[in-house]
């Protein structure tokens, strides 16, 4: 039995830890959050900011953990690769491989030395203003700090500069161009810089613009498109000599060409996993997590299954006090996991979240009309 750290206590972590659970190590949790779910619910759990390198180091020394596994989170995965400086734990990129990617401003440079397909990046003095921008913090989360200008000015640009730095832990934003299209993530697994399962997803943002919150399994996503970006990722696994393991991306696809938009390396969160669980019936959490125990990934697995599933975030554009849910058609209701309580004041996005579910549909059709309600936001109503 091994012992092993789990550095996050969210609940997207959850299918993590029950994976490393099933098979037989001894798993601590760690996070500052003391209310998170698996901070509350199990056993062993380590209250600390793991953010801080010294501290995460010495609490590591001190149980003395055969294996650390990054959680649901950009800051999780960094904390890992800075604690893995010395290259004592696997299935962890470098730290200088980990900034490239996770830093926009730095991945954008990379990409664009690569050939890899990624909007084109700006510097403030030779801006151009006759086209849609987009302003970024290089290395916040959930939409924060991210502004559209449409019609760019000089003094638009710099208000959004300010307000980009200001939610940035580095004080630092990019500028680049304002691409459009259909947003999709693509998941996958490397072995030896090669791609062994992939999983195309379709992303909504309802409550709010910047931050996904509706998504649903693509089955027969464009072969040729597929086939460029398994392309993209090999060539940037080969560049990068990217350990085994997930490599995450969001793109935006207009119908002719592509666009990287985001690239981590870490398990997205809302229960991504567990929709292509449900969905293809492929165990992505066990696979996200098997590199970190020093495990090989499965060369072969049996993707039979195609369910239809929805994923979609209950949040808000507004902020509201909560007293009940009313679904306002009705849905087979696969899974539900409860994110506030009644009475609770619900923040607008990314604030706050009120839960999380998972819709089954049986048929195609059915999945497309459920989709498209919950796009129009009358899937259900939150009162108050």
């Amino acid at each position: 039995m091994a012992k092993v750290l789990l550095v996050d206590t969210n609940v997207s972590s959850s299918p993590i830890y029950k994976f490393l659970l099933r098979d037989g190590h001894q798993v601590a949790v760690i996070g500052g959050n003391k209310n998170d779910y698996l901070a509350r619910s199990t056993p062993w759990y380590i209250e600390a900011d793991y953010s801080d390198h010294d501290l995460l180091e010495s609490i590591v020394n001190e149980y003395d953990f055969d294996y650390v596994v990054p959680g649901c989170n950009d800051r999780s995965y960094h904390a890992c690769a800075e604690l893995n400086s010395l290259g004592s734990f696997s299935g962890i990129d470098s730290l200088e491989v980990t900034e490239t990617i996770n830093n926009k401003q730095l991945f954008r440079a990379f990409a664009e030395a690569c050939e890899i397909p990624v909007p084109k990046v700006y510097d403030s003095e030779s801006c151009p203003l006759n086209h849609a921008l987009i302003v970024k913090p290089v290395d916040a989360f959930s939409g924060r700090g991210v502004s559209i200008l449409q019609e760019p000015t000089t003094a638009r640009l710099s208000d959004a500069m300010d307000y980009a730095r200001s939610v940035s832990r580095s004080s630092s934003c990019i500028i680049e161009d304002y691409v459009t299209g259909q947003l999709y993530s693509h998941s996958c697994f490397i072995q030896r810089n090669k791609v062994l399962f992939e999983f195309v997803v379709e992303e909504h943002s309802t409550a709010n613009p910047f931050v996904v919150d509706t998504s649903r399994v693509v089955f027969d996503f464009s072969p040729k498109m597929l086939e460029k970006l398994r392309f993209h990722i090999e060539e940037m696994a080969h560049a990068l000599n990217l350990v085994d393991g997930l490599i995450h991306t969001q793109f935006m696809f207009n119908g002719v060409d592509i666009w990287f938009i985001e690239v981590t390396r870490r398990c997205p969160g809302d229960l991504y996993s567990q929709l292509i669980e449900m969905s293809t019936g492929v165990p992505y959490a066990e696979f996200y997590a098997r590199p970190f125990l020093s495990l090989p990934l499965p060369k072969l697995f049996s993707q039979n299954t195609k369910d239809l599933i929805l994923r979609h975030t209950m949040s808000l554009s507004v902020e509201v006090g909560l007293e009940h849910l009313r679904f306002n058609v009705p849905i087979l209701l696969e899974r539900m996991y409860p994110m506030a309580m009644i009475g609770d004041r619900i923040q607008q996005s990314p604030f706050s979240r009120v839960a999380l579910i998972f819709v089954r549909a049986s048929s195609q059709t059915e999945l497309d009309q459920l989709f498209e309600r919950t796009l129009r936001r009358e899937l259900y109503s939150v009162e108050q």
